[in-house]
């Protein structure tokens, strides 16, 4: 059955101010949502306790299953990233075929990916939490019980991405807004009950936090699933094709993708380190890092929203060949991030006592968290600008220099550094290592700019 070639794309033809703001604010909006359930979600569990699991313990044992779920995300959302490239240039070129190819690989790459973390985190949950809580039993036990049930049931988390990314792909963000924003509403409410053992509950305490968001990441899932079948007319996505994998597809979506997954991943290698080096001081100072890790989320997501909207545009004017609005795309991009960066910076450095109170922070949990905040807020701004430039890497094909960059500041700079200070300056000092790294990940950042520029952008031409 032949199929009506469809109109040019909205990323071709409006403003790019207009599209941006059309395309982002509902992504920055669902963000702000999870940013919210974030911080919601690990403040229930940081009034539970129960038997030798303190409240503290309970928040420490959330926060420490960070670096898994941020694997699991950034496997997802790497498998998106590519996927997105390949999708939204395709449409670009109009060649509407490999752009469903691209969609239903990617769906056929989210039902692998969820087959290899119900194995990885039915092997090596415990063993994770051992190797940084040999002395709290408590926090052993109750991570290896959230880990669990999040990893066995991670297919919600990998549809939801997946097919929240085609939506993006296509321009249908108001659609991507919803789905998130439902499925973070389903995990608010239903915290509290599974936790706290509300109405027909059973009391659950951290293990019920991971049956919230599991329900919640497969309602979003269900939700993006209906929506792409009902409302996105550029590609078609079928179980028939989904089980026909293409191999020249999935290295497509992987050579792109791989070096996003490698920049979660290694945000995960980092958060690991930083907690070695800050559990040998105290393991307090485990549980402020993860509160920071909850906190600045509210500034990064909506950034991060905004991110996806601009990796369509970028690529779909990529392939469009009309250069002047991908480097519209990308001003208008840095000068967003950064407005919102600085009101980040200007809420860490005036109130970070009452940021921690959201957490139960008792007096020694205030007196470290309040120098943590006001410390590694200064780079926030900064962070804008590597953020925007690392996303166009991704959309124009050069994921590459996003991994390289960072391996560079979370493994080269930030960990070597924050060891450095630990031994020389103690636990206060440590946290200068975030705005060292910051910097050097500037520099290297505006060093591969300035050759993807002259060896890419340039050579686009300017079609009206």
């Amino acid at each position: 059955m032949e199929q009506n070639t469809p109109k040019e794309n909205k990323m071709g033809v409006l403003p790019i101010p207009q599209l941006l703001l059309t395309m982002a604010v509902p992504l920055m909006l669902s963000m702000l949502v999870q940013a919210c359930y974030n911080i919601v979600d690990s403040a229930y569990v940081a009034r539970f306790s129960e038997g030798a699991l303190s409240a503290q313990d309970a928040l420490t044992a959330v926060s420490a299953a960070f670096p898994i779920q941020s694997v699991m995300i950034a496997v997802s959302s790497g498998t998106g990233v590519g996927m997105n490239a390949m999708l939204s240039r395709s449409l670009g070129e109009k060649n509407f075929k490999e752009a469903d190819r691209a969609a239903n690989n990617g769906a056929f790459l989210a039902i692998c990916s969820t087959l290899v973390f119900v194995l990885v985190g039915l092997v090596i949950t415990r063993p994770f939490y051992q190797s940084q809580y040999p002395l709290s039993p408590a926090i052993v036990q109750s991570g290896t019980e959230y880990l669990t049930i999040v990893t066995s049931f991670s297919l919600g988390l990998f549809f939801q991405m997946t097919f929240e990314r085609m939506m993006q792909g296509t321009g249908l963000t108001f659609y991507t807004m919803i789905t998130q924003m439902t499925g973070a509403v389903v995990n608010i409410i239903l915290d509290p009950m599974f936790i706290f053992g509300i109405g027909p509950f059973p009391r659950m305490g951290v293990a019920g936090a991971a049956i919230a968001t599991c329900i919640g990441q497969h309602v979003a899932g269900a939700m993006a699933i209906w929506m792409n079948r009902k409302y996105n007319t550029e590609i078609h996505v079928t179980l028939k094709q989904v089980f026909r994998p293409s191999w020249s597809a999935i290295r497509r979506i992987y050579y792109v993708g791989v070096p996003s997954m490698i920049m979660g991943s290694i945000g995960s290698i980092m958060y690991y380190g930083m907690n070695r080096i800050l559990a040998g001081f105290d393991y307090t100072a485990s549980a402020v890092f993860g509160v920071y890790f909850k906190l600045q989320s509210f500034f990064f997501m909506p950034v991060f929203g905004m991110n996806n909207a601009i990796v369509p545009i970028m690529a779909y004017n990529y392939g469009a060949q009309k250069r002047s609005r991908m480097l519209q795309c990308l001003k208008t991009g840095i000068l967003f991030a950064a407005g919102i960066m600085c009101v980040g910076t200007l809420v860490f450095e005036t109130v970070p006592g009452f940021l921690l109170s959201l957490f139960n922070a008792d007096a020694n949990m205030s007196a470290i968290g309040v120098t943590a905040l006001r410390v590694i807020g200064i780079h926030f701004p900064v962070a804008a600008v590597c953020i925007v430039l690392g996303t166009t890497f991704q959309a124009l094909g050069k994921a590459v220099f996003s991994a390289a960059n960072s391996i560079t500041r979370q493994l080269v700079v930030l960990l070597p550094a924050a060891f450095v200070l630990s031994r020389v300056g103690g636990l206060g000092a440590i946290w200068w290592a975030f705005p060292i790294a910051e910097i050097a990940s500037l520099l290297l950042t505006l060093v591969f700019f300035r050759h993807l520029y002259r060896t890419v952008i340039l050579q686009v031409e300017d079609r009206r």
